[in-house]
């Protein structure tokens, strides 16, 4: 067994690994190969019974994309985030068409984000989303 998740879980972050959405992609095209402050990002990265889009470890930094069908399950954002709190994590939440029409807002609260603290971020409240 993995040591931050099920076999079960593991494998379906693998499966996602391989198919991001066209605002995961974009993203990721920015965050890859530590382009963002030599700061080292996973994709479709394992925690728990819980899959997150985007995880820097070191910084314990999660940034997660959302389309309209998480209008429909804000409580369940809520548990997931509460958990990653609970565990260390800040978690930042921007709208997939920010991503897709204004990555530069999103790189720089990306980046404020990360500017904040060298070693582990204690803010843990997320961001509002905008569209």
């Amino acid at each position: 067994m993995h040591k931050r998740t099920t076999p079960k879980i593991f494998a379906r972050a693998k499966e996602l690994n391989r198919n991001l959405t066209p605002a995961e992609e974009k993203l990721w095209a920015q965050l890859r190969s530590h382009r963002m402050g030599e700061v080292h990002f996973r994709k479709q990265h394992a925690i728990g019974n819980y899959i997150v889009d985007f995880c820097a470890p070191r910084k314990k930094l999660i940034i997660e994309l959302d389309g309209s069908q998480h209008l429909e399950q804000q409580e369940y954002d809520a548990e997931r985030t509460e958990f990653l709190k609970s565990k260390g994590y800040t978690v930042l939440r921007f709208w997939n068409n920010a991503v897709l029409n204004n990555i530069d807002s999103v790189l720089n609260v990306i980046w404020d984000t990360l500017s904040e603290s060298p070693s582990v971020l204690t803010d843990t409240s997320p961001i509002q989303k905008h569209e």
